[in-house]
């Protein structure tokens, strides 16, 4: 666990980095845009090459990083069953969606009376 723990503080500050690298670069995809030496790491040219390969470094440890995390989030998972504790019958849905639930004919509800028979029809000859 303590693995775990470590790699997302990690993670955390790769995320931290990437957000400031990013942020530091122009829009156009220039970089800090300061002056200073033309050859040097801080010229124009220089800081944007610095801080491209800065953001692409740190995306790519980025994204391993949150794979090693998700593997081991995976394995160490415990369970995999599932949860039963709920299971409960259901009662046989209608093809009317209006009608009411039958009351069961053998145990009628407490209060009610018992339901009367319905008298037979006559005969017809």
């Amino acid at each position: 666990m303590s693995l775990f723990i470590f790699l997302t503080v990690v993670q955390a500050i790769v995320a931290a980095l990437l957000v400031a690298v990013i942020l530091m670069q122009k829009s156009e995809g220039g970089g800090l845009g300061v002056g200073g030496n033309p050859a040097g790491l801080m010229s124009a040219r220089g800081a944007a090459d610095f801080l491209t390969r800065s953001t692409a470094v740190l995306a790519t440890l980025f994204v391993v990083l949150s794979i090693a995390l998700a593997a081991i989030a995976a394995s160490t998972a415990s369970g995999g069953g599932l949860d039963t504790s709920l299971d409960r019958t259901v009662a046989p849905v209608s093809a009317d969606p209006l009608a009411l639930p039958a009351a069961s004919p053998a145990a009628p509800a407490a209060g009610a009376e018992a339901p009367a028979t319905a008298p037979e029809a006559p005969a017809k000859q």
